[in-house]
């Protein structure tokens, strides 16, 4: 057996053409691929800023590149059918950055960089810092590529696992691509581990006491329609307040040879099922 949730997508094709017997299924992980940005270092303490980084991101090509179309756009949230509490496409469609025609997204980036006083003779340099594995590499060479088209220039900072949480918990960078993995498919672990004032897990330090408050309302609400339309509308917030731009939701695979019984694939986390209390060998 694989380890779970560790299969890529290219990868997937190799395992199953040496292996033809075993069994592989693709499911959501619940990581996301995200950009964080030091909302106190300059000039990134701009909202405008931020704003253009996030209309420059083009999820579409993201996902083609690096998962051949089989991962998935949403907010915080894991999106849907899998995810309870995502937004539905036409409510993301509706946030800066996340309507499909890209290059009226970046039009208006330029636009709002322009004003800043960047163009194709002032451009702006800036390290993109990732941790030194693939799973975070790639997709930074994707987003420096991407940003080139509204005058930000980036250079790969690449940072060894054993200094990455540590560097990026104490606000030593710039701007990120990071992975966030949650451990449950739940708004209160995801909202307050994320984005609550003062989280260790808060690595934009982005703090919003009103909305905040909204993160409660939705934990006592009772009826769980209304406490979805809480969760849509918090979410919603965070992504236009670029509080950490949501490019992508994993979806990866584990296999099995078909003597490994009793499993089941998790589609709320890549962390649950680790037990194996139900797996055993047929042999």
């Amino acid at each position: 057996m694989t380890f779970p949730t560790e299969v890529s997508i290219p990868l997937l094709k190799d395992v199953q053409s040496q292996a033809p017997k075993a069994i592989c299924e693709l499911k959501p992980t619940n990581v996301s691929g995200n950009l964080i940005v030091n909302r106190d270092k300059p000039p990134f303490d701009n909202a405008d800023l931020r704003l253009a980084m996030a209309l420059a991101i083009d999820r579409k090509a993201f996902i083609d590149i690096l998962f051949e179309g089989k991962a998935d756009i949403g907010g915080t949230m894991l999106p849907p059918p899998e995810g309870i509490w995502g937004m539905p496409p036409a409510m993301l469609r509706t946030i800066p950055g996340y309507d499909p025609d890209v290059a009226k997204n970046r039009a208006e980036a330029r636009k709002i960089m322009e004003k800043l006083s960047y163009g194709p003779d002032k451009r702006l340099a800036v390290k993109v810092s990732v941790r030194n594995i693939a799973q975070y590499r790639d997709p930074g060479v994707v987003l420096i590529d991407q940003l080139k088209e509204i005058y930000i220039d980036g250079e790969l900072d690449q940072i060894e696992t054993g200094n990455w949480f540590s560097k990026i918990a104490r606000k030593d960078y710039a701007i990120g691509l990071n992975l966030t993995g949650n451990a449950v498919d739940d708004p209160d672990q995801a909202f307050y581990e994320n984005y609550a004032c003062g989280s260790e897990r808060n690595y934009t330090e982005y703090c919003n006491k009103d909305l905040e408050k909204q993160f409660d309302q939705q934990s006592s609400e009772l009826d769980p329609q209304k406490r979805k339309d809480l969760v849509w509308q918090i979410d919603k917030k965070l992504q236009e307040d670029v509080a950490r731009p949501i490019i992508y939701h994993i979806r990866a695979a584990t296999c099995w040879q078909p003597e490994v019984k009793g499993f089941t694939m998790m589609v709320n986390s890549g962390y649950n099922g680790y037990r194996f209390e139900d797996v055993w060998l047929d042999r």
